[in-house]
């Protein structure tokens, strides 16, 4: 992801607006992550902004070309964290500039813990901001190397054993308004999921990783009675 170009398009009014509404919705789906760490996969904006209201002790940041203190710097594909030891994990955009969506997902998959949570932010490739960034030729409003559909990632996310929690559409104003007023845009986001959802132009997909256990059978205590001879042996019950 080229940060220079991601942070261009963040100070404009559009890309401003985005952020400001992706920090919104991601605050109330984390409401419920509790835990030590949370972990984001790849920066969109500042790099704070979006998990700046998780509720774990411990936040972390990691990307490919991530730099500055705290920071992790290392391919998706093989992330240097142990198995099983973050609660959450957080992809704001991630998938669709990674070069392998697949491979970071079951990545995710080996850290988290059991009953751990991902989300994960990605633009709608079917509605307008889809058509928006094809017509740019993957540069709108970054380089991507592919848009996920939500129903290919929820796929991917029930393959490795992922039960999706919360499903949420958002970005109902058209991606070519830069000076729409807060007001309109309120209004959009406010009605869109009533009568609009194919045109969200985006989506976000909160999962839980399920760890299933084996079912022990039930022991039966009851006590055949023994033959002997061909005779019944007595029991407790027809002693008498």
């Amino acid at each position: 992801m080229n940060d220079a170009v991601q942070q261009a398009w963040h100070a404009t009014p559009l890309g401003a607006a985005v952020l400001e509404l992706e920090a919104q919705i991601l605050a109330d789906a984390l409401a419920d992550v509790f835990g030590f760490e949370l972990l984001q996969l790849g920066a969109w904006g500042a790099r704070d902004a979006l998990s700046a209201h998780a509720r774990t002790q411990h936040r972390c940041w990691l990307a490919p070309d991530a730099s500055g203190p705290g920071a992790i710097r290392a391919a998706y594909e093989a992330l240097p964290i142990a198995s099983a030891s973050v609660e959450a994990v957080l992809l704001p955009h991630t998938l669709e500039h990674a070069p392998h969506p697949h491979a970071l997902l079951r990545e995710v998959e080996r850290v988290l813990m059991g009953e751990g949570h991902v989300l994960a932010c990605g633009f709608n490739p079917l509605g307008p901001w889809g058509v928006r960034h094809l017509v740019s030729r993957g540069r709108f409003p970054s380089p991507a190397v592919r848009l996920l559909s939500e129903r290919r990632l929820r796929d991917w996310l029930g393959l490795l054993g992922f039960e999706v929690t919360l499903a949420r559409r958002y970005l109902f104003a058209p991606p070519w308004t830069q000076r729409m007023s807060s007001r309109t845009r309120a209004w959009l986001e406010s009605r869109g999921p009533s009568f609009a959802v194919p045109l969200a132009g985006a989506y976000l997909l909160k999962a839980r990783k399920r760890v299933r256990g084996l079912t022990p059978i039930r022991p039966v205590w009851q006590r055949a009675p023994a033959v002997v001879g061909g005779i019944a042996e007595p029991t407790s019950r027809n002693a008498a």
